[in-house]
């Protein structure tokens, strides 16, 4: 064997001894960063089964009596809005609130203006009622034939705990809730404390905006879902007459969905059927279980109505809206533009799975 054949013979495999622990010390790199990777990607495309439930009617709230299911809230708005919220006494007398066989009504006050004593400087009048039973899961449809809306306004449809000292530890579900001229449409959101993300795979027609539904994060923006048509809320959502809003809160997660006057499921309309939710199609706003436990950041949540005025959300956005001069003034002395702000409902049934 002569030194050529020696050394062809042994430095290569020395060297492919370096080369194979070299791949070897890499595969176990990629392994390292790739392993992880795939079961995020795979947990993030993860999607829950919303297989059908049973459902049966439990509670309504309609007829001329309807606002007996609910209390008053007054005193200090939370939001820090234009508003004194009154209680069902002084709404009654003052036309705030009123209710027929047919259709319930709250509204902002009209009748006090600059030259009023005492004025609307401090606040107008105004209502938030709020479900005397509290709901922990279940399927809510809401016959809504008029949203409020104007400059100024920030009226809301949602569910929460009635505690606000434990706010936002048990959720906070914004079913319909809109700001000034809401030519935009529906808003549907979740407000949380920490661990309730949303980044990852939905089924859904409506535009997600941030998807932490922190309380905590950007100012409490919540994990919103912006409806894809301007006709869920405001003018063009009344001039159609309304419409139905269901909701669905489940373990799995919580889907909302809107229907036009004439395009509602013959299972809701039925009234006291059995709703199917998985027959509806696609929902407006999807807020699946998978980086969100909903049973635990979602619990004992009163149904409430409010019509604020001004407040923190208003506030953000007025300057941009094209309403005239300062929220505060507007609102304190322009008594007649508050004439489209009123809620009307036709009814709300709430469903339990079975």
């Amino acid at each position: 064997m002569n030194r050529y054949d020696h050394y062809g013979s042994d430095r290569p495999w020395h060297s492919r001894k370096r080369v194979w622990a070299g791949v070897a010390a890499a595969i176990a790199v990629i392994i390292v960063i790739v392993v992880p990777v795939g079961v995020t990607v795979h947990n993030n495309n993860r999607y829950p089964d919303y297989k059908k439930l049973t459902y049966s009617l439990a509670d309504t709230y309609a007829g001329d009596n309807i606002f007996d299911n609910f209390n008053y809230f007054t005193g200090y708005d939370p939001a820090h809005g234009l508003v004194h919220y009154v209680p069902q006494e002084m709404a009654q007398q003052l036309n705030l609130t009123y209710a027929s066989s047919s259709s319930a009504i709250l509204r902002v006050d009209t009748s006090v203006g600059p030259g009023s004593n005492p004025n609307a400087s401090t606040g107008r009048f105004s209502v938030r009622v709020e479900s005397k039973k509290q709901y922990n899961k279940g399927l809510f449809i809401f016959d809504v034939k008029h949203t409020p809306f104007g400059c100024g306004t920030w009226p809301a449809l949602w569910l929460t705990d009635p505690n606000p000292a434990i706010w936002p530890a048990n959720g906070e579900i914004d079913i319909m809730e809109a700001t000034n001229q809401a030519v935009t449409g529906n808003t549907v959101t979740l407000h949380t404390d920490g661990g309730c993300n949303m980044s990852v795979k939905r089924k859904m027609t409506g535009k997600a905006g941030q998807k932490d539904c922190h309380n905590t994060t950007n100012s409490n923006t919540g994990c919103p879902v912006a409806a894809d048509v301007a006709a869920t809320y405001g003018q063009a959502y009344n001039n159609a007459g309304g419409g139905i809003v269901a909701v669905e809160w489940r373990d799995e997660g919580i889907r909302t969905w809107q229907f036009a006057r004439g395009q509602v499921p013959a299972d809701i309309t039925a009234g006291t059927g059995n709703p199917d939710p998985s027959s509806w199609g696609t929902a407006l706003a999807d807020f699946p279980d998978t980086k969100c436990n909903i049973g635990s950041h979602f619990k004992n949540q009163t149904l409430i109505v409010n019509i604020d005025l001004c407040g923190d959300l208003v506030n953000a956005v007025y300057k941009k809206s094209g309403c005239p001069g300062t929220c505060t003034d507007f609102v304190a002395n322009n008594p007649s533009a508050f004439i489209d702000a009123f809620w009307e409902f036709g009814s709300f049934k709430i469903y339990t799975a079975t």
